[in-house]
Order: C-alpha cells, then sequence, then structure tokens
C-alpha cells in the first residue's frame, strides 16, 4: 500500500483514511460503553462489599415495614447479629431562623445506636462515633408504641446544608411534613455529618437524621395511640465478622431472619453482589452484541478497500506471480496491510473512546458526568477488543488474497 502522489494515488489514500476512521468508530462505542459501565458496576459492587451490613430486610411499597422496633430487637436476638438498623426515609421541609422559606430536605430517622455500627469505613468517617441525638436507643419517645414518652427533638444536619444555610451547632431548625412553618416542629442541631457521593442520581446533599420515632410523629407512621404501624423502609441488619466472612453462615442467617419475616423480602449483599456480577456480565455482552454492527460495517469496508486495492495492483500482481514469487508472499503481504489497517483503526477507536469519556465527565449533565467519572479503562478487556478486531481483519485479507489469487496470469497482465 504505497503512499505515492498523483490523483489515484490520493484516491487510495482517502480509501485507506476512511477504513481507519470506519474502524476506529466501531471500535470507540464498546469503548465507551464497556468502560462507563464496567465503572458504574465495579462502584456499585464496591459499595456492597464494603458496606457495614450484610443482610436487608425490606418491604413492597413506600415505607412498608411496620412495627419496625419490635422487628428490631427480635433480629438482635438472633445470635451473630451485632446491630439492626431500621431507616424510615421522608422528604421534608426546613426553616430556619434566618429565612422564612422552605428548603427541602432527606429526612433520616434511625435509632441511633444501631445506626452507627452498620455504616460502612467509608460512610463511617462521614459520621460522628456517637450520634448525638438524645436517647440512643430511640426507646424513651417511643414508650413500647405508645409514644407517649419525652421525646429529644435533637437534629444532625449534612454539612451541604449547614453551610449553605447557615445553620451551626446550637441553632434552632423547623421540620415540617408541609411548606408551612408553623405545622412543623422546633428541632436542636446536635451536630454535622458528611455526604459520601452518590452514582446516576442526585446527591442528597441537603439531609437531615433525627430519631426514628420522631420522624414517625412528625410524618404520621406512628398510628393512632397505642396501634402503632410503626413505619420503616428497611432494616440493615450487621453481623460479627466470621459470619460475614462465611457465605454459607450468612445465608443460613440470612434465613433466620426470612423465618421471622415470612412476608417481607429479606436479601444479603452476596446475594446482591453476585447478581450486579451477573447483570454487569449480560450488559458487557449486550455492549458487545450492539457494538458488533459498527464492527461488521467498519471491517466490510476494510475488505472492499482491499479488493480495490487488489484490482488497481492487479498488473503488479501478475508481473509478480510470472515472475516466480508465490501466491504465499503476495497473500502474506495483502493479509498484513489489511491487519495494519485494523490496527491503526483499533488504537484509533480506544484513543477516541478515551477522549469521548473525558469529555462526557467534563461538559456533560450532572447524571452523566458521575457516571462518566467512574470509567474503568481496563487494560485486558481493550487489548482484547483490539486484538478481536486485528483477528477479524484476516477475514477481510483473506477476501482479497482470494480474489488476488484466483485472477489469471494471462488477464492480469492484459
Amino acid at each position: 500500500m504505497r503512499w505515492g502522489r498523483g490523483g489515484s494515488l490520493r484516491h487510495s489514500r482517502l480509501q485507506l483514511v476512511l477504513a481507519v476512521a470506519a474502524i476506529a468508530t466501531a471500535v470507540a462505542l464498546p469503548v465507551v460503553l464497556i468502560s462507563v459501565g464496567g465503572g458504574v458496576s465495579a462502584h456499585e459492587l464496591a459499595n456492597l462489599q464494603n458496606a457495614g451490613y450484610q443482610i436487608v430486610v425490606s418491604a413492597a411499597g413506600v415505607h412498608g415495614i411496620t412495627h419496625a422496633h419490635s422487628y428490631t430487637d427480635q433480629i438482635l436476638s438472633i445470635g451473630g447479629v451485632t446491630a439492626a438498623s431500621p431507616v424510615l426515609s421522608v422528604t421534608l421541609d426546613a426553616f430556619t431562623s434566618a429565612s422564612g422559606a422552605p428548603s427541602p430536605v432527606l429526612a433520616e430517622g434511625v435509632i441511633p445506636d444501631q445506626f452507627t455500627p452498620t455504616l460502612g469505613p467509608t460512610e463511617s468517617g462521614l459520621f460522628p462515633s456517637t450520634l448525638p441525638l438524645g436517647d440512643p436507643t430511640d426507646s424513651v419517645h417511643f414508650a413500647h408504641g405508645t409514644y407517649s414518652g419525652a421525646a429529644t427533638y435533637d437534629v444532625i444536619v449534612s454539612t451541604p446544608y449547614a453551610a449553605a444555610h447557615k445553620v451551626s451547632v446550637g441553632a434552632r431548625l423547623i421540620l415540617s411534613p408541609v411548606a408551612n412553618s408553623t405545622s412543623g416542629t422546633t428541632y436542636n442541631v446536635t451536630g454535622t455529618f458528611g455526604v459520601p457521593p452518590t452514582v446516576l442520581g442526585p446527591t442528597g446533599a441537603f439531609a437531615v437524621i433525627v430519631p426514628l420515632s420522631d420522624l414517625q410523629t412528625m410524618t404520621g407512621f406512628a398510628g393512632e395511640a397505642a396501634v402503632a404501624p410503626d413505619a420503616a423502609d428497611t432494616i440493615q441488619v450487621a453481623v460479627t465478622g466470621s459470619i460475614a466472612a462465611n457465605p454459607s453462615a450468612l445465608e443460613h442467617l440470612r434465613d433466620q431472619v426470612q423465618a421471622l419475616f415470612p412476608y417481607y423480602g429479606v436479601s444479603s449483599l452476596t446475594q446482591e453482589a453476585q447478581q450486579l456480577q451477573s447483570a454487569s456480565g449480560v450488559l458487557t455482552g449486550f455492549y458487545l452484541a450492539l457494538s458488533s454492527v459498527g464492527l461488521t460495517v467498519g471491517l466490510l469496508f476494510l475488505a472492499l478497500v482491499l479488493l480495490r486495492r487488489v484490482e488497481a495492483d492487479r498488473r503488479s500482481i501478475g508481473i509478480r506471480r510470472a515472475l516466480g514469487v508465490s501466491g504465499r508472499s503476495i497473500a502474506g503481504e495483502i493479509v498484513w496491510s489489511g491487519a495494519t489497517l485494523a490496527l491503526a483503526g483499533a488504537a484509533a477507536g480506544v484513543i477516541g473512546g478515551y477522549l469521548m469519556v473525558e469529555g462526557l465527565a467534563a461538559w456533560a449533565t450532572s447524571a452523566v458526568q458521575e457516571a462518566a467519572q467512574l470509567a474503568v479503562f481496563d487494560p485486558a478487556i481493550l487489548g482484547e477488543l483490539v486484538a478481536g478486531v486485528v483477528a477479524l481483519s484476516l477475514l477481510a485479507g483473506a477476501v482479497a488474497t482470494r480474489a488476488a489469487l484466483r485472477m489469471p496470469i494471462s488477464e492480469a497482465l492484459r
């Protein structure tokens, strides 16, 4: 494949450039999909593996777990359980004394001494070692489901909210289920906590944490008098290290929890991790299948370019064959040319895909930026992708070789 001068050779060079561009475009797509998709999956898998809890109890619908305090006590009675943390998440409006305008916040109701042990190593550094929310067990106000005990009315707020609204420890904060401060309850700010990054969603930077029973009474999930739904969204269960490291022991403990609550969903993070890994494998296969269309078009274009080059070099090939040059040597040159073009296109596609992901991470919308920033460019996978494209180019080279060697020498020299 010579790069000479003249109109015909300029046209040949254009064909080669277009072939490389077609393959590069086809390779860039799987590079983007696999790197971003794999990065997001790896991030979520790491979150599961580093979580402070190992079992999750959940229910259908919103705030579907009832009698959360009682169920927490039952779970804690199981051998090997170190903590059981019910969590109720509700959106509230917060009012500060400096501003009468409401600010939406994500409020989480927890049992203080159960919530902290279920934090993973990353999250635990964002919270005080002991949550300053008054009653650690949330049993005084709950009062066995009557909610007649004294409430602490303590709240800890996220550092982004505290900075944005100039809220400090010792300040007063009104929390209300509606955008009206007169319907709210005044809380004392007793501490702050950091906010970990999240993926493909809002950061939830404006958040507050209050005792579970306080949030239940404020939002109506405490029920009427002694009949208390005592609602929560999930119960996160932490277990001893020996059980957490033993899949069969963890599965046995999960079965024990499930036996207590046959109508609730109980899953272990090991199961979720396995499901996530399986889903990641399926998505990778889907990405490659989706990209195969572009790769097929690129390789077909490469085959057409090689066939066009064989036709243009028809006389040269005929003369060489007449002089005794072996067909193997001619075939090797054609196949080598095709593999070189495929390698150049694949390398350009990998570089282009990388630059595209970096561009998305810098200038795309917030959700896309977060996903792109988690992209993982695995050299092994990218190397396999490039090797696969080069291997498939041998088919294009074989097609062109067959056309070159099937041509009669007398016809080629005409």
